[in-house]
């Protein structure tokens, strides 16, 4: 199929400006320019929309070398090797046969493209033959086409345009050729990348700086909190040396429960209001009236998140509140002591507290059991104090991380043409 570009765009009569043309109608076409350009490009021509065959070609190689890495493909990292990531399904010999070499800078379409884009990858391998296998041809910047078809504005244009297909189903690419890209100039084109892919390691660092902290915190926990069947913790402050031997409480002896006090209200039941109600990982809406008011301590009771911890199972709660029942309540007669329960439940395995299997519940009889280690208050207040100056330093660090996410966003949004003006 010969090259097409902007300048042989048609009309197809069929009111889609993504479609290929299929009539011998020419239309003049507009100039296509982003918001923000840098400023040795303010005074060049417009961009043009380039079909998707016109910058890529297929590709199914199927010789692979031996010994090349089978490939996952995913919307975080892209096209990136099984074993770097937690990534757990296992092929045969025979199937591999039939998969696709993948080289760096190639680009695929996956189930998951309607969700975040077409990925890129950075690595040579091998990947599924369900994946659709692109590579740029002619003049160009890898990198700012990885940047464009990860943007908002391109997963509309698919979602709009190839909207029949999403239920499970992958782009062929015919479907991809069917696309209008818009493409600048090489040397504009790798102004765009570079911008983008600096920002990019900006969020690395920044990323890379977070999970410092976060491991740091981890394993000071680890010391500052005693092991299993141990009464004392590896590391203590200088002034609680010689203080002896942690006395080790029940969690029911530590705290009082105020589970009986919890009224779960049904969605269609709550009056939208500004107070926050709670469920068993946090906020889920927000209600007229509360319940409670005062400082309080909730723990998950039930759900996936107690064995997966992916949030935090204990988390304090403040000023006027609404909890349902899948989170227990508890009041601690000090803030040191309920910080210091709170982290130390989020510190440690609670398998042996927990009944169901495929529905985790930690009832109340089982979370009053919990062993909780009991230091005198000023030493709770102590290493209270120091954890949450260190969680201050981490919630910081998350802002600024986020912040950064946010300014590339908006930077992408302006050094690309907004799908409306792409459509013309």
């Amino acid at each position: 199929m010969p090259p097409r570009s902007q300048k042989s765009l048609q009309n197809s009569g069929s009111g889609n400006p993504f479609s290929l043309p299929n009539s011998n109608f020419s239309l003049p076409s507009p100039a296509l320019v982003p918001k923000l350009r840098f400023p040795e490009f303010r005074k060049a021509d417009g961009w043009t929309l380039e079909a998707g065959d016109t910058l890529f070609n297929q590709i199914n190689d199927r010789n692979p070398e031996p010994g090349l890495p089978v490939l996952a493909i995913t919307q975080e990292h892209g096209a990136i090797p099984r074993h770097m990531i937690d990534y757990h399904v296992s092929v045969t010999e025979k199937s591999i046969e039939s998969y696709k070499v993948v080289r760096v800078g190639d680009f695929i379409i996956s189930l998951r493209s309607f969700q975040g884009g077409i990925e890129y990858s950075r690595y040579h391998g091998i990947c599924s033959p369900a994946y659709v296998i692109l590579r740029r041809r002619g003049k160009g910047d890898d990198e700012y086409f990885r940047h464009y078809l990860k943007t908002d504005g391109f997963i509309r244009i698919l979602t709009k345009n190839l909207e029949g297909l999403r239920d499970g189903k992958m782009i062929s690419y015919t479907q991809f050729s069917e696309l209008w890209l818009p493409t600048p100039t090489p040397a504009e084109q790798q102004k765009i990348a570079e911008c983008l892919s600096s920002v990019d390691e900006l969020i690395a660092a920044q990323a890379r700086k977070l999970d410092t902290l976060k491991t740091h915190k981890k394993g000071l926990m680890q010391q500052l909190f005693p092991r299993e069947g141990e009464t004392q913790p590896r590391l203590r402050f200088p002034e609680f040396q010689n203080a002896g031997e942690w006395e080790m409480k029940p969690l029911g002896k530590v705290a009082e429960n105020l589970d009986n006090k919890r009224r779960p209200i049904t969605s269609s039941d709550r009056e939208a209001g500004d107070v926050p109600y709670y469920g068993a990982s946090g906020i889920v809406d927000y209600v007229e009236g509360f319940i409670f008011n005062e400082d309080l301590l909730c723990v998950s009771e039930d759900g996936a998140n107690l064995v997966a911890r992916t949030y935090p199972i204990a988390f304090p709660i403040s000023g006027k509140t609404w909890v349902n029942n899948h989170a227990h309540v508890l009041r601690f007669a000090n803030q040191c002591t309920q910080k210091f329960v709170e982290v130390y439940l989020n510190s440690i395995k609670l398998d042996d507290f927990i009944t169901g299997m495929a529905q985790p519940k930690l009832n109340k009889a089982m979370l009053d059991k919990i062993p909780i280690p009991h230091p005198e208050v000023p030493e709770q207040q102590r290493i209270a104090d120091c954890l949450t100056s260190l969680d201050d330093l981490i919630a910081a660090q998350t802002q600024t991380l986020e912040a950064l996410k946010t300014h590339k966003q908006g930077l992408m949004q302006q050094l690309f043409p907004s799908p409306e003006a792409v459509a013309g």
